[in-house]
């Protein structure tokens, strides 16, 4: 789009060169104009190609675009070259550049002043032209922004200076308040005072110019001896401006990074990233460690110090280890599973196992934030489900004596598996013996 740019300023120039008179200049006129904004169709060119949307039929319908009004005012600076000024407004919910939306419907308030390029005089029917100039706006009273309007149009003499104006605009966005889009619209205007002018007789031929060597940019260097006839320069760099070798607004003899694009803060230089994590120390909160976007430069948090940081961290407020997710594990606290056994065939417990209990209780009470399951599971011997059934019970009496001393009920849970999951023989007694076991896990 900057070459569009530069395209419709250089014929600009040229037709401003071409104006050897005033007899057709525009006299000072208002119009007003219907339009429609359409963010849908330059979203699909920048995915694809303006060759490939038009192919596809896939230009935005009018019922995708959103329509507005506004007046124009028009006042000619020669035969070739109006001035334009305009105010628009239209009631939408505004898309934005990153996907968001304003969220409601509001008020979208454009001026903008710019110049109309004619490559016909106002004298004939059909005057196409090209338009460049820049605009603001005010979403709502909440959003302020500017964009480069760019495009071009036709106007329709209808005579005595009344015209219709089609025109087709490219709206360049230049703050994140604002976004890319088309604007299509259809006006009508008419001069503000119609008396016709009285013509006046063209002054007489000025006398011959004397003949001298020509400067044409006005730098004291002629155009013989100047490699940049139309620009401003210096005669160090024979008539051409300072160089700006990568293009970022400060030229080389003022830029420490003359090859790098960078800014004047830092004489231009990017701004630089010490940790090299690709944030730059200006947005880095940690600049001299490495980190990630989301924590705004610095590293992933680990609260509890147990090496495990706190987005795989289970239990971020309690050291653990990384085989349990970073929850403590009860054996590390000093808990032995093994001593919470039964009277033979019952789910009565024995003293060795509430003593046992008694330490979990207090580990409990002590690690508020861990929450425990309590799995009861026999040997093979006898029938399945009578064993399930006396699994449950010894389950849900460990889970029974830790409320009773304390232990909030919504912490714990008790589940019988009778003879599932053996982690021994159940030929031996030795195996059986293991397998009547009940287990205790931190949930996660």
């Amino acid at each position: 789009m900057k070459k569009i740019s530069l395209f419709i300023l250089m014929l600009g120039v040229f037709a401003i060169s071409m104006a050897q008179t005033n007899n057709l200049k525009k006299k000072p006129t208002l119009g007003v104009n219907f339009f429609f904004k359409d963010f849908k169709t330059p979203d699909l060119i920048g995915n694809s190609s303006i060759g490939t949307v038009i192919q596809n039929g896939n230009w935005s319908q009018i019922g995708n675009m959103y329509p507005g009004l506004g007046i124009q005012y028009f006042d000619g600076i020669s035969d070739y070259v109006d001035y334009t000024a305009n105010l628009n407004g239209s009631f939408f919910n505004y898309p934005f550049l990153n996907g968001s939306t304003a969220g409601q419907v509001k008020f979208l308030l454009e001026a903008t002043a710019g110049l109309n390029f004619k490559l016909l005089p106002d004298n004939y029917f059909m005057v196409p032209y090209l338009h460049t100039g820049v605009g603001v706006s005010m979403l709502g009273g909440n959003y302020f922004g500017a964009f480069i309007p760019a495009g071009g149009g036709f106007q329709f003499n209808l005579g005595g200076g009344n015209f219709l104006n089609l025109q087709w605009l490219y709206n360049l966005k230049v703050t994140d308040n604002t976004n890319y889009h088309f604007q299509y619209s259809l006006g009508f205007a008419a001069p503000l005072n119609a008396k016709k002018a009285v013509e006046l007789a063209p002054p007489p031929p000025p006398p011959a110019p004397v003949e001298v060597e020509k400067d044409t940019d006005g730098d004291g260097i002629v155009d013989s001896k100047d490699k940049c006839p139309t620009v401003a320069g210096l005669a160090k760099y024979d008539g051409c401006p300072i160089p700006d070798t990568d293009g970022d607004g400060i030229n080389d003899e003022n830029d420490k990074c003359p090859t790098v694009k960078g800014i004047a803060k830092y004489n231009g230089c990017p701004i630089p990233d010490t940790d090299g994590d690709g944030i730059n120390d200006e947005e880095d909160k940690c600049p001299t460690v490495a980190g990630v976007a989301r924590y705004n430069g610095c590293p992933i948090p680990d609260t509890d110090n147990d090496g495990i940081n706190d987005e795989e961290d289970k239990c971020p407020t309690e050291k653990g280890t990384a085989a349990n997710s970073g929850c403590p594990e009860l054996k590390d606290l000093n808990f032995n599973a093994k001593n919470v056994q039964f009277l033979t065939g019952s789910a009565e417990l024995t003293k060795v196992a509430t003593t046992e209990l008694n330490k979990l209780v207090a580990i409990l009470k002590e690690h508020n934030s861990l929450n425990i399951s309590i799995d009861g599971y026999t040997d093979n011997k006898g029938k399945a489900d009578k064993n399930k059934e006396l699994s449950q019970k010894r389950a849900v009496a460990v889970k029974a004596y830790l409320v009773k001393n304390g232990v909030a009920d919504n912490r714990l849970t008790a589940t019988g598996y009778g003879q599932e999951n053996p982690i021994a023989d159940n030929h031996t007694e030795k195996g059986r013996a293991e397998n009547r076991r009940v287990e205790f896990k931190v949930k996660q």
